[in-house]
């Protein structure tokens, strides 16, 4: 008799009948789901199922922690996020939702509005000069009252930031020009991309900001706050993973998910260990996909998942943050400094070791914790500044400092940088759409459709940030996505399921 209820053994063939045994009907008691990564679609997928009544959850994390691209660690005698920092936005988050009655979110308020920008020859532009241009740039985004277009974001706001330069007399246009790059290295660092001629304008348009205020900071609480809350964690106890106690197994990265038939589906650990499940959400990042689909999944994926993986994007946005003994060195009225290359200086810098010094686009202090700053780079600058030595790094930033700054930069006493595209467990920061995505007729639709039977049974699902439609690379995005993967899971056990 054949053990399997989708084939025939070789053995089977030589019989004169095979009895096929019938799928065993499974329930929220029986059904044994796994979740591949423990980021907060991973974990708000897995803790909803056991609020649904799942009794059967595991969580496989390829890293030795959990939170995925969240990762708030201790420094400077208080909490930093090396990976996701702000909550943005008050309205139309389910982060600020859950978490705005805790007393742990604090607003950024009006100091980001206060900008200092230094020309690579340590001339400070001046209040009227900055207000005037940058009023132009932020207005040349693409808004709520501009109809969908074709084309890049890149392209939109460079013509409509020069239409309106163009309208003002006596504008020194190399200034102009030295604004525009630095405002377009901004948006990347936004987008994650890196350069906005890629970037769908359509995709920006169909991305649902949410209102208030978008950079709600943590203090120094970090962001892994919003975690141990989802997890109903014991707030004096910060290895307790709460209602996930027994359900997350570290150091499990998956090199295989065979899907091949119709009930189980098979995975393998890096190695060796098999495990089995009825359901399967895969968390993974768009650039572990990106990287590891034709060798991870048996047997391939459907043209359309495929579409999507490669025309999405996974961009780079690292961070570095300095220590300094003291209060951080800048003046109390230079909260933040951007930085812009005078053409003649860039052309130098090109031809220098320090080439990937033009993609760091600003620094800036860190609110609650003084002694503190943050600087950002993107793109491929920052993929090939995760492969110096981090002395190299730090020498190159002291260098631009004294490049640009009309005041000292003392030695910072440590110094940290993110390595987010390094990292093979994740490749990246976060994703944006793509003008080639459009080309393709793709996005994160055709990432999120599930992968099951005939009958409805969902056998392989996909969840993460890049497979939001409306909140893609965010934090409350990739949480809604866990989630709906949840609740699919619950519609299909439900009673009143349709395929059921």
């Amino acid at each position: 008799m054949c053990s399997k209820a989708n084939s025939c053994s070789t053995t089977c063939k030589t019989m004169t009948t095979c009895a096929i045994s019938p799928p065993v009907l499974k329930s929220k008691e029986t059904a044994r789901i796994v979740i591949i990564g423990s980021g907060p679609s991973g974990i708000a997928a897995a803790t909803r199922l056991i609020e649904q009544g799942f009794k059967n959850v595991r969580i496989l994390e390829a890293e030795n922690r959990i939170g995925g691209r969240i990762n708030s660690i201790e420094y400077a005698d208080s909490i930093v996020d090396l990976g996701a920092q702000w909550c943005h936005g008050e309205t139309g988050n389910v982060v600020y939702e859950r978490m705005k009655d805790l007393n742990v979110l604090q607003k950024t308020g009006d100091i980001a509005d206060v900008v200092r920008f230094v020309r690579s020859d340590k001339a400070n532009l001046s209040e009227e000069t900055v207000n005037k241009l940058m009023k132009i740039a932020l207005g040349s985004l693409p808004g709520e009252n501009v109809p969908a277009f074709n084309g890049s974001l890149g392209d939109y706001v460079t013509k409509k930031y020069w239409e309106e330069v163009d309208k003002l007399e006596n504008v020194d246009r190399a200034l102009a020009s030295e604004l525009l790059q630095n405002f377009l290295n901004f948006e990347c660092s936004v987008e994650g991309s890196d350069h906005l001629f890629e970037v769908s304008g359509r995709g920006h348009l169909e991305f649902v900001e949410s209102g208030g205020d978008n950079s709600v900071h943590w203090c120094n609480k970090g962001y892994k706050t919003f975690l141990r809350v989802l997890m109903n964690s014991k707030p004096d106890d910060p290895n307790d993973l709460g209602v996930l106690n027994g359900h997350v197994e570290l150091n499990k990265r998956i090199v295989e998910i065979n899907w091949q038939g119709t009930n189980e589906v098979h995975l393998r650990t890096w190695n060796g260990e098999l495990v089995t499940a009825d359901h399967v959400i895969c968390t993974v990042s768009l650039g572990v996909l990106k990287e590891q689909h034709e060798k991870l999944f048996i047997p391939a994926l459907p043209e359309a998942k495929l579409r999507a993986i490669n025309a999405l994007k996974l961009g780079t946005v690292d961070k570095f943050l300095l220590e300094y003994t003291n209060e951080q060195p800048m003046p109390k009225d230079w909260p933040s400094v951007n930085f812009l290359w005078r053409e003649q200086d860039l052309q130098e810098l090109r031809g220098t070791k320090r080439f990937w010094l033009e993609s760091v686009g600003y620094f800036h202090i860190v609110l609650c914790q003084p002694r503190l700053l943050e600087g950002w780079i993107i793109g491929e600058h920052a993929r090939y500044m995760e492969t110096l030595p981090e002395e190299e790094v730090l020498e190159g930033l002291q260098w631009l400092f004294r490049k640009f700054l009309p005041f000292d930069m003392p030695q910072p006493k440590s110094f940290l940088r993110t390595q987010w595209h390094s990292n093979p467990n994740f490749r990246g920061s976060y994703s944006y759409r793509t003008t080639y995505a459009d080309a393709l007729r793709t996005g994160p639709w055709d990432l999120e459709s599930p992968l099951g039977d005939v009958s409805g049974k969902p056998r392989l699902q996909f969840a993460g940030e890049a497979s939001s439609k409306t909140h893609y690379s965010t934090v409350h995005g990739a949480t809604e996505t866990g989630w709906r993967e949840a609740d699919r899971l619950n519609a299909y056990y439900s009673r009143d399921s349709p395929s059921k």
